[in-house]
């Protein structure tokens, strides 16, 4: 076994590799662009379908909205660990197709669904019986109800949920984007169609407020995972992905699990910054996590954004790291900086000028507690603003090194960054100094910006230094 405190050794054969694009700036950006945007579209449509149940519950109601925003920081706290498996498939199958090995992208994309329908089968237990984990964590006893009555129907899309990411990190490995992005788009559009339709209780429907933005997330998750196997199978049949489906390979399973682990927990340990954050906001009151669920699906927004680079840059370091191409690896990887920062310029811009006018999209205009909500949103959306540029470097960093298969350092990074600086620096400014929300929301200020200094210093001094 390799050591997994250092990027896995036994590069793959370099002969076989694939074409790599020009070594130059515009050769770098065209590929990232071409590969980055279907993927960053495909995240901002799939990221809309959280975004819509935010929406339409902040119009059925304030306790509706927190018990949703709950609920949700409760299932990604979850589904994003299991995640991990679906990540590490993504550098995996990019080298293997670096190196021309088509065998391994069958192998490390099957065992991918493997462990991410294990890890679904062990998560179950957690989602539906959420309301006492909720209570004892210190939540209001009515949105953890409500929360729970969320969870115990989108719970079961953790299944559809991990599978789909894992087959769509397979056929971003493999540059085919396009069509995940149009599948996603149809996604948000039948979830929209179903919130409206069970929420409200329009068209006949009944009236199911919380419980029909449940049900419209988990028929929403199976349905985007129908379409991708689908396409998958349909477009790269020489893969034979279900062939032998249910016979075990041991060894590759060993792989993306000794990956996949320190990839989930990773992700677990910046979910759980933000997790935390939304307990501590429920503490302070319902008005404080409803202000709180709105700031975060805005900044959500432009992260998806840093995400499609990140997975990108993930792609092409993946096929640098598989022909042994340090020069491209690097030129590569500043482009892919820049980017990112262009784009955190423009959401520091737009949360800065017009933090009323986006708040107000999630707000029902004759709700009595609006003001207080939209004061409170302006305030953290200052604080969003702030780490737009550090949360973009930090998901970039983390997609580079996932590249260059190098997860076990970084998931260190994230854990102290997150944990022993982010959420502490949160509840002292909080609770302990008396500054409220945007307390809790300089935390995360302070966790990103550890992180997103320290991966990016990793990857540059030590991680590089190991291709070719």
């Amino acid at each position: 076994m390799t050591d997994t405190m250092t990027p896995e050794s036994g590069l793959p054969p370099a002969g076989g590799s694939k074409p790599p694009s020009p070594n130059t700036v515009l050769g770098h950006s065209r590929a990232l662009l071409l590969l980055g945007l279907p993927m960053i579209g495909g995240h901002v449509a799939q990221f809309s379908i959280g975004l819509t149940d935010t929406v339409m519950l902040g119009w059925y109601g304030v306790a509706e909205l927190a018990a949703v925003t709950l609920g949700s920081t409760y299932f990604f706290s979850i589904f994003l660990l299991g995640s991990g498996f679906a990540f590490a498939v993504m550098p995996m199958v990019a080298a293997a197709a670096g190196s021309g090995e088509e065998r391994q992208i069958r192998r490390t994309t099957r065992m991918g669904l493997w462990l991410s329908l294990i890890y679904g089968a062990l998560a179950v237990p957690l989602l539906w019986w959420s309301e006492p984990i909720l209570l004892f964590l210190g939540q209001n006893q009515e949105v953890a109800h409500g929360a729970a009555e969320y969870l115990r129907i989108a719970g079961w899309a953790i299944f559809p949920a991990l599978l789909y990411m894992v087959v769509k990190s397979y056929l971003a490995a493999l540059e085919r984007t396009q069509a995940v992005l149009w599948f996603s788009v149809f996604a948000a559009l039948i979830n929209g169609v179903v919130n409206y339709a069970l929420i409200f209780g329009n068209w006949g429907a009944p009236e199911l407020g919380v419980t029909g933005a449940a049900i419209a997330s988990l028929v929403t998750n199976f349905i985007s995972f129908g379409l991708v196997i689908g396409y998958a199978l349909r477009i790269l049949p020489e893969h034979e992905l279900l062939k032998n489906a249910l016979r075990p390979d041991w060894e590759m399973m060993r792989r993306v699990l000794r990956m996949g682990t320190p990839i989930g927990l990773t992700t677990v340990a910046e979910s759980s910054l933000f997790a935390a954050s939304a307990m501590m906001m429920g503490w302070i009151g319902t008005v404080a996590l409803a202000a709180h669920g709105i700031a975060i699906s805005l900044a959500g927004i432009t992260f998806m954004v840093h995400l499609g680079l990140s997975n990108a840059a993930t792609v092409r370091a993946g096929n640098a790291y598989g022909r042994r191409d340090r020069d491209h690896l690097a030129r590569g990887a500043r482009v892919v900086m820049a980017m990112s920062l262009a784009m955190s310029a423009i959401g520091i811009v737009l949360m800065l000028t017009i933090p009323e006018p986006l708040i107000a999209l999630f707000l029902d205009s004759d709700d009595p507690e609006k003001p207080q909500i939209l004061a409170l949103g302006v305030g953290l959306l200052a604080a969003a603003a702030l780490f737009q540029l550090m949360d973009g470097m930090q998901v970039v960093a983390l997609g580079l090194l996932r590249g260059v298969q190098d997860t076990a350092w970084p998931m260190v990074i994230a854990v102290l960054s997150y944990w022993a600086v982010g959420i502490p620096v949160s509840y002292l400014f909080g609770f302990v100094f008396g500054w409220g929300g945007i307390g809790v929301w300089f935390g995360l200020v302070i966790g990103l910006s550890a992180a997103g200094i320290l991966l990016m210093a990793r990857f540059w001094m030590r991680s590089i230094k190991t291709v070719g």
